[in-house]
């Protein structure tokens, strides 16, 4: 379960800030008069932005727990992190985490269940 929730939110926040680098931030800053662009650039960037600031946090917080739970690397944790604030990256990072959890679990390294509830 740790697992699935660590999945879900890296994806909601990946996605995030794909919408608001590619779309919010230039439709702020590169529309030319103060028509409706660059206003819905404004909502995007403040309202979404925001959202994605709380949901990130959720996600360092569902990050920590998998990384204990698998018992990641402190590069490894600390590099899942970071990659949650790259557009793109994160969608990579999250594969790649996924795959090194399964790969633990299947191997039973840490004696239990990383996907158990913390």
């Amino acid at each position: 379960m740790t697992l699935l929730r660590y999945r879900v939110m890296a994806n909601v926040v990946g996605v995030l800030l794909i919408v608001l680098v590619v779309v919010g931030v230039p439709l702020k800053y590169l529309a030319a008069d103060g028509s409706g662009p660059q206003h819905a650039g404004e909502f995007i960037t403040e309202y979404l932005g925001v959202a994605h600031g709380w949901l990130y946090m959720i996600f360092l917080i569902t990050a920590a727990l998998l990384a204990r739970a698998a018992r990641w690397t402190i590069p490894f944790t600390i590099a899942t992190l970071l990659a949650g604030t790259i557009p793109f990256v994160s969608f990579w990072s999250e594969h790649r985490a996924t795959r090194h959890t399964r790969a633990i679990m299947a191997r039973g390294e840490d004696g239990h269940d990383a996907t158990a509830p913390a």
